[in-house]
């Protein structure tokens, strides 16, 4: 180790046997919730293609009509996610981070099993279509709430030099969670009839939430915030000038929330075209078996899993904009490799495009974390990352299905799809192009600059500059 790394790891206070120690145990935590919270989300994704279409909307003889139906609800969720991370980040900032994150995950918990009870269209007509509507806003505003929280409770308490590899551990969480509500479906479609299976089948993996929320919850009652967080909050108690906040967020760092939507818009576009409208493409267009597509999917999850804190090391190593942009490029030439590899109807090649897919995602979205809480000071820090997270999937992720089917619909033909996905991967690679690189900064350095620049308007107040 050189002089320099010796004096900075001297500096760094979460760079001590006794924080590394803890350390382990904030991951734990961090990732057990996300696992549950995903685990609901994308069951919902999943039903929608295999489900909701038939059951809660009227039969127009087209399956794309009641998948299109399906994933517009499905978007809800997003819609509500900026709201949630609003205002979780609001008081998150405030209360602190573990608090917020123990209400999130009961809230999605309940929405989340309430799903599974249900009436379908035939019972209770368009009352069906709305009160999953209302759920799903409330799943939808639970988890806008979790991601923030999650990954910051992990970036603060992180070492300064191992920030990148530390915090993406929560977001190998999200294919972690994604696993367990494909093995689920898998499991239930495969030993149930068809019939059974969108009978009553499908509604046991939405009640089985209630016991994985109750672990959760569990877990993340023996953690506690990080130590950077506690001196913000009380500097913040003993000031009462330093705001906090949306307001805040966009009045003093709007290129640090605009880099942040830059960033995931490609990262979001593509994760959800390859497990969600790949779900759809192939069992519409090349009628795949829907345990055979589970089951491909289920493997893609774990290598995708695997991937994410390799990568999250090599954002430490090499630089987050590096691995960025080298995401953003190769994810622009997915679509026009995978679908053709997708038409050959072979199971091996179809693994490889889901997979190649979901490795380029990695490589956007393991660095994720680190660079948008280096982006903020801790005073707003879960304001500004949930922000720049959740509102970009308005835009990106919740369309991103309906768009790719209603080209497909449209066109008959995989190609505009492609053309989608690359035009969105250019606008993260100037994002990325744009960003600063953070590896190896000290978030006690941003809590100072900001005290400096909050320093300076101060005394410019005060002598009428």
């Amino acid at each position: 180790m050189s002089t320099e790394d010796r004096v900075a790891a001297s500096a760094d206070p979460n760079d001590s046997p006794e924080n590394r120690g803890g350390l382990k145990k904030v991951v734990a935590a961090s990732m057990a919730g996300t696992v549950v919270e995903w685990y609901e989300f994308f069951l919902f994704a999943t039903a929608s293609t295999l489900v909701f279409g038939q059951l809660f909307f009227v039969d127009t003889g087209n399956p794309l009509d009641g998948i299109l139906k399906a994933f517009l609800i499905y978007a809800v969720g997003f819609i509500a996610r900026p709201l949630g991370g609003i205002v979780f980040g609001h008081f998150g900032d405030k209360y602190g981070r573990k608090h917020l994150l123990q209400v999130s995950i009961l809230m999605v918990g309940i929405a989340t099993f309430l799903m599974g009870c249900l009436p379908g269209f035939d019972q209770v007509g368009y009352w069906a279509p709305a009160m999953l509507v209302v759920l799903r806003f409330v799943q939808g505003f639970a988890v806008g709430g979790e991601w923030g929280g999650a990954v910051l409770l992990v970036a603060e308490h992180s070492p300064n030099k191992e920030r990148g590899f530390w915090a993406s551990w929560p977001q190998a969480a999200v294919p972690l969670g994604n696993l367990l509500a494909t093995v689920v479906l898998l499991v239930l479609s495969s030993v149930l009839s068809e019939e059974a299976f969108l009978s009553w089948g499908w509604r046991v993996g939405f009640w089985l939430s209630i016991i994985i929320v109750a672990i959760g919850y569990y877990i993340r009652t023996h953690v506690t915030d990080a130590a950077i967080f506690k001196e913000a909050q009380e500097e913040f108690v003993e000031e009462k000038k330093a705001g906090y906040g949306v307001g805040e967020v966009f009045r003093r760092y709007p290129r640090g929330v605009f880099g942040a939507m830059g960033l995931r818009f490609a990262e979001n576009i593509l994760y959800y075209v390859v497990v969600t409208f790949s779900i759809t493409y192939l069992s519409t267009q090349r009628e795949v078996d829907t345990s055979r597509i589970l089951l491909l999917l289920l493997i893609a999850h774990v290598i995708h899993a695997i991937t994410v804190p390799i990568v999250g090391r090599f954002t430490d190593r090499v630089g987050r904009r590096p691995m960025y942009a080298t995401g953003a490029v190769l994810g622009a030439v997915w679509g026009f490799i995978a679908f053709p590899m997708f038409d050959t109807d072979n199971s091996f090649v179809i693994l490889a495009a889901v997979t190649l897919g979901l490795m380029i995602h990695a490589l956007m979205y393991a660095g994720q974390p680190a660079i948008m809480a280096e982006m903020f000071p801790t005073r707003m820090r879960y304001s500004g990352v949930s922000l720049g997270y959740q509102v970009t999937s308005i835009v990106a992720g919740s369309l991103a299905p309906i768009i790719a089917t209603a080209l497909l619909r449209q066109f008959g033909t995989w190609v505009p799809i492609s053309v989608y996905i690359a035009i969105a991967c250019a606008i993260t690679l100037v994002a990325v192009v744009t960003l600063r690189e953070t590896k190896g900064i000290s978030l006690q350095d941003v809590d100072a600059e900001d005290r400096r620049r909050l320093a300076e308007e101060r005394s410019a107040r005060g002598t009428g500059a």
